[in-house]
């Protein structure tokens, strides 16, 4: 994880151009991905108070899967307990803020408008773990993802050395 820290400094230390006139390359592309995940975050949450979490997220998450492309390293994110728990990190950190923004009122998200009464309790245990099931399937969705393309690359690979 440290090294993936240490290549994204050194990834946007390239990337800076303060004294050039002309952009590099490497300052194109960053400006390129930064516009493009700006306007995602702008487009979904309407603000952009959470665009350097996203950000910081998105180049860590690329550049751990991109060092498992070099040949006899290991990626990051191959580990399931890795991917977990970023998931279930970040769902905290969510939680925390939702309900420091919106109170008691974050609750209401377990209980859908209109409920009767009577459905309440197991609607909310029902809400409550699809809720917490969403962190689980992201971290294991990251982790199968990277498993079966590292799998892939093992397969076709070995395929090319025996032509």
């Amino acid at each position: 994880s440290l090294l993936v820290l240490f290549l994204i400094i050194g990834l946007h230390y390239m990337g800076n151009n303060d004294s050039k006139i002309l952009p590099s390359k490497w300052s194109i592309g960053l400006e390129s991905i930064f516009t493009t995940i700006n306007s995602m975050v702008r487009e979904q949450l309407g603000k952009e108070i959470y665009l350097p979490f996203i950000y910081a997220l998105f180049f860590f998450i690329l550049i751990a899967n991109l060092l498992g492309n070099i040949p006899y390293s290991y990626s990051v994110t191959t580990s399931v307990i890795v991917t977990i728990g970023l998931s279930f990190t970040i769902l905290t950190g969510v939680t925390i803020l939702g309900l420091y923004i919106h109170k008691l009122h974050f609750f209401s998200y377990f209980v859908p408008s209109g409920t009767p009464l009577a459905l309440v309790p197991l609607l909310v245990l029902i809400e409550t773990v699809s809720y917490l099931a969403r962190a689980l399937s992201l971290g294991i969705r990251l982790f199968a993802n990277m498993v079966a393309g590292h799998s892939l690359l093992k397969i076709l690979s070995t395929f090319l050395y025996q032509m």
